[in-house]
């Protein structure tokens, strides 16, 4: 498979985060593309509009005949009509994680891996580099508020790419600079344990090419095994780190901060949006963008510049007696550094967090970690488990959370009948979380909170 012969291509679950991306960037290149989702939403509207056709019904007669290429994602079931057909036919079919191999073997590419942070990490230094006017090919697991995509295209032969560890697709990559955020244990259910999913973490960072560099988070449990031939460690503010923060100072739901290496710093940077782990973030971009040659001044003016990632620590409301917060945390450590930056930015207002459980796996494995990290709330509100691709597993339901929270008052409750429930309480600081369809409250309580006020 080589890029540029690559004229017709077609995309099974065309709709998910990752799949848009690469379907974007074939479409930027001038090739045909088009696919299959089984729902029509935001972002297959926002493809459809730029001329990429889908359609939403397992239908043969809609698809792509003449595709020289066709690529699915692992969350489309095997028996799918299409998937089938297409096997069955002699074409070329595979993963996404394929293309994006082929992709890093083409270009110069920076991998972003992480069980946490890898979706803000690999956002800032697309952005860095598209702000600074170094360009890049960016491949994003979130929505930039910046520029209201996860891909954008550049002439530069150099790509940015999120490296998702779900179904071990991180490993086909071959990156000339790889991040490393996090190794904590998630995916049990595609790993079994977290010793096995620090091994595939190890196994990333061997598929280093040769005399590139690995920057990866100072303590990771194991460091002492990563692979690469060159090796920085980034760090919040542990000097013991090649590259960290210094003088942090809070400023109106934001950060200012010095970054040091042992033979450069940058000062007075300033970064506009919540979470003390985004400080941690934006150090691990400014040390790609400074392993690239960009200079401090562009530095400096593209993290000023940087308004974030949709779901990740975003500000819906930010007032000064009311501010809610909407995050895609799903994991217990994700929701301590969310409640815990959230309660450190406005000390003293009454901390709500309404969390959707995702998976019935991830729920069984990690009820303890969610319970002691929602203590840490004033008050939870737990929606029911939302199961994505999984079956109900007996036992396991949000009760298993509920019960293991110790002090915030605690409440089960369907996320239909949480707006209703706001409005007879006089929130201070609310944070939604969780992967699921609690996005779908976003607007609904951003319009509740801003009515009230406005009374």
């Amino acid at each position: 498979m080589e890029l540029k012969q690559i004229h017709r291509i077609y995309f099974v679950g065309i709709g998910g985060i990752g799949m848009s991306a690469i379907a974007r960037f074939f479409h930027e290149k001038g090739a045909v593309v088009s696919g299959y989702d089984r729902t029509s939403t935001q972002l297959t509207q926002q493809l459809e509009a730029e001329g990429i056709r889908i359609h939403y019904t397992e239908d043969l007669e809609q698809i792509d005949k003449a595709a020289d290429l066709v690529v699915y994602t692992p969350a489309i079931p095997a028996t799918q009509k299409e998937l089938v057909y297409y096997r069955e036919n002699g074409y070329e079919v595979v993963k996404r994680s394929d293309v994006l191999q082929e992709i890093t073997r083409e270009l110069f590419a920076i991998t972003v891996a992480g069980t946490h942070g890898k979706t803000t990490v690999s956002t800032m230094i697309a952005h860095l580099l598209r702000h600074s006017g170094y360009g890049c090919n960016a491949f994003l697991g979130g929505i930039s508020s910046n520029y209201g995509k996860n891909f954008w295209s550049s002439e530069k032969p150099v790509a940015v790419i999120e490296a998702d560890e779900y179904d071990r697709s991180f490993l086909k990559l071959s990156p000339d600079i790889a991040v490393l955020t996090a190794m904590d244990p998630d995916h049990l259910d595609i790993y079994g344990t977290g010793e096995a999913v620090e091994e595939a973490f190890i196994q990333y960072t061997g598929n280093i090419k040769p005399n590139g560099t690995l920057l990866a988070r100072h303590g990771l449990a194991r460091g002492s095994e990563l692979k690469g031939d060159n090796k920085l460690w980034y760090s919040l503010q542990n000097d013991a780190a090649d590259i960290y923060a210094t003088n942090i100072r809070m400023d109106n739901g934001g950060y200012e901060f010095d970054v040091v290496q042992q033979d450069w710093m940058i000062d007075n940077v300033q970064l506009h949006i919540g979470g003390m782990h985004n400080v941690e973030n934006a150090v691990a971009a400014i040390g790609v963008a400074h392993l690239l040659g960009i200079g401090n001044e562009k530095i400096r003016a593209a993290v000023a510049d940087f308004k974030g990632i949709r779901r990740r620590f975003e500000y819906l409301v930010k007032k000064n007696n009311m501010v809610y917060i909407d995050d895609y945390a799903h994991h217990p450590e994700e929701l301590r550094a969310l409640i815990t930056s959230a309660k450190s930015l406005f000390r003293g207002k009454k901390c709500t967090v309404i969390f959707q459980p995702h998976l019935f796996t991830r729920t069984r494995d990690f009820a303890d970690g969610f319970g002691e990290t929602l203590s840490l709330a004033d008050e939870v509100i737990l929606l029911p488990i939302y199961p994505a691709r999984e079956l109900p597993i007996e036992g396991v339901t949000s009760d298993m959370i509920a019960d293991r929270i110790k002090g915030p008052q605690v409440k089960i409750m369907p996320r239909d009948e949480v707006p209703a429930w706001l409005k007879t309480q006089e929130p201070e600081l609310v944070i939604t979380a969780g992967a699921g369809d609690i996005d779908l409250l976003r607007e609904p309580v951003r319009e509740l909170l801003e009515k009230a006020q406005a009374n």
